[in-house]
């Protein structure tokens, strides 16, 4: 029955410890911008599709110039 007791202290004391740590992280603005993120993979093909059409471009226009 001892045993019980120091569990349930225990898990309190625990529980206290992450709720602490999560109040301390919604302080920190660690859950500002939950949109982005999940939003972010599906235009990264885009982004990188579209840098690479930009660097080709640039190969092309200075190609140009130099001729």
């Amino acid at each position: 029955m001892e045993v019980l007791y120091i569990t349930i202290g225990v898990s309190i004391i625990v529980a206290l410890i992450f709720f602490f740590a999560f109040i301390k992280s919604v302080k920190s603005g660690q859950y500002e911008d939950t949109y982005t993120p999940s939003v972010r993979m599906l235009f990264d093909d885009e982004l990188v599709t579209v840098k690479k059409k930009d660097e080709k471009d640039e190969k092309e226009s200075k190609s140009i110039k130099n001729n």
